[in-house]
């Protein structure tokens, strides 16, 4: 039995790596994929990241930067459904 359905505990997953900051620039990519990576594994398709919402890069970044600043106070959900949008 699991404590979250799949897709949560990538979205979660997702979130605490993206505390981490090991580079200059690039690190949203990188943990976008490692969540990929980990959906893979799990039988999951890939989130795809804001790719349907049909905005610009600079209005999906927002909306990605925000979704995390949520998430930071245990709100999983935003987070959740920008992956999926």
């Amino acid at each position: 039995m699991q404590a979250y359905p799949g897709d949560e505990i990538c979205a979660r997953y997702h979130h605490r790596i993206s505390e981490i900051h090991p580079f200059e620039r690039g690190n949203g990519r990188l943990t976008r994929l490692a969540t990929d990576c980990l959906m893979e594994e799990l039988g999951l398709p890939p989130f795809t990241w804001g790719a349907k919402a049909g905005l610009s890069a600079a209005d999906l970044r927002d909306r990605y930067v925000a979704a995390l600043r949520v998430a930071d106070n245990d709100n999983i959900s935003v987070l959740l459904n920008f992956a999926h949008s």
